[in-house]
């Protein structure tokens, strides 16, 4: 295993997915991309949408930021993205991209809706990834 993509969204079962795909670069020896997926807004302005959009990746990048002191001084340090669109859609595209070979995702997300509807980001992912899935808890 060389490529680990772990989707990160801030919540307690993201950073667990985070913990876990640390231990796996490390057991390893395998590059690790995080991923954060900033979601547009449904309806709105053209001029609203892209300050919702701004507002919401700058919102990804200060919750990664959490993540660099967790990582420390390592000889081969994560690769942090930050991208907009559907999370389960992104998640599996940059999968595909990157040539992941695991994808590390949380049980539950962040968002009321996505607590409602338990895991359908995991669930999207793991019908549609082209790689192995874990499902962090």
């Amino acid at each position: 295993m060389k490529r680990i993509l772990v989707a990160y969204d801030g919540s307690p079962s993201s950073a667990k997915a985070f913990s876990l795909g640390m231990e796996l670069r490390d057991k390893y020896d395998a590059e690790l991309m995080v991923l954060t997926v900033a979601r547009p807004p449904e309806f709105g302005t053209e001029v609203e949408t892209e300050a919702v959009i701004e507002n919401s990746r700058k919102h990804c990048h200060d919750i990664q930021r959490s993540l660099h002191a967790a990582v420390g001084s390592t000889k081969t340090p994560p690769r942090f993205e930050v991208v907009t669109g559907h999370p389960g859609d992104q998640i599996v595209r940059h999968a595909e991209d990157w040539k992941a070979e695991l994808i590390v995702v949380g049980h539950r997300g962040r968002t009321f809706l996505d607590r409602l509807m338990i895991g359908s980001v995991a669930g999207h992912v793991i019908n549609h990834a082209p790689c192995a899935v874990l499902v962090a808890r």
